[in-house]
């Protein structure tokens, strides 16, 4: 298994010790790539491979040790080899106290024991083009946000649906979101939450200048293009917050329905309402529960 952790903290690197150990007890050997080899002591992996693309070629999962940043680093390894991915929150969760380092044994019992499903969730791949000359290219599992480059400015962009002109407005950026990522940065922008099981792609824009600035859901086969106005500023393409890339006046971004998804792991069945009320802290007492 590759493993991936956020080795910026101190207790972090503690439990990878501590689930490495269970690991190799075992019998199933760990990789790490070279960038956090460094952090880790040598307990922890068998093999160190370079940070890339082929990290996770061959290996039966991603076992990731972090919260939802690391987890997205993780995704990115796991995503060109289509290797599912298993996230351990230790910001949210801290597996610190001794029944919280036993629910973590279980994690890794289950993971040994292969008792776990994987889900895929849906990608987005991006194009930005200028003058017909592809200047960038690349995927998102949360979202793809093409947003102003200078805060004191305004980004004039044209949007279109399957080559049909839709709306054209002055905003700060506009996002292209999975129903993975309708509960990260297109929520904050004002967008709705989609359940993931529903294929479909939001476009939402942010700060739009405009009367018709609704946020729209489109068909996963839809292609969405964003232009820049050629008259305009520059902007930046941003995937995931982590794949970032300058445009320039008169770019057009591309998105459309992601070529390969990527595969979660759940270790236990549960429903898509229940994760949303925990994750928000929803109110779900009231009249009706007396």
């Amino acid at each position: 298994m590759l493993l991936v952790v956020h080795t910026g903290r101190v207790e972090n690197r503690r439990v990878a010790e501590k689930v490495a150990g269970w690991f190799a007890g075992a019998g199933v050997a760990l990789r790490v790539v070279d960038d956090e080899a460094p952090d880790l002591d040598p307990s922890c992996y068998a093999r160190v491979v370079p940070l890339g693309p082929a990290a996770a070629e061959g290996v039966e999962l991603v076992f990731v040790l972090g919260g939802d940043g690391t987890f997205l680093r993780a995704a990115e390894l796991a995503h060109p080899a289509g290797v599912p991915v298993l996230g351990v929150n230790l910001g949210r969760i801290g597996f610190l106290a001794e029944a919280e380092s036993d629910a973590l044994a279980d994690v890794v019992q289950r993971v040994i024991e292969q008792r776990y499903q994987v889900e895929e969730r849906m990608t987005v791949d991006v194009t930005a083009t200028v003058g017909g000359r592809v200047v960038a290219s690349t995927w998102a599992l949360n979202e793809a946000s093409v947003e102003k480059s200078s805060r004191e400015r305004i980004l004039d962009v044209l949007i279109e649906v399957d080559g049909r002109s839709v709306s054209s407005f002055g905003c700060d950026g506009v996002l292209c979101a999975t129903p993975t990522g309708s509960t990260a940065y297109a929520y904050s922008a004002g967008g709705p939450i989609v359940w993931p099981d529903v294929r479909a792609m939001l476009v939402v824009p942010s700060n739009a200048h405009a009367m018709f600035s609704r946020p729209m859901v489109v068909g996963p086969h839809s292609t969405v293009a964003i232009e820049v106005d050629p008259e305009g500023h520059e902007a930046v393409l941003c995937c995931d917050g982590r794949r970032t890339v300058e445009i320039p006046p008169g770019a057009r971004i591309e998105v459309r329905g992601g070529r390969t998804p990527v595969r979660l792991v759940r270790l236990v069945e549960g429903h898509f309402t229940d994760r949303l009320v925990d994750k928000f802290d929803l109110p779900v007492h009231g009249w009706r529960s007396r």
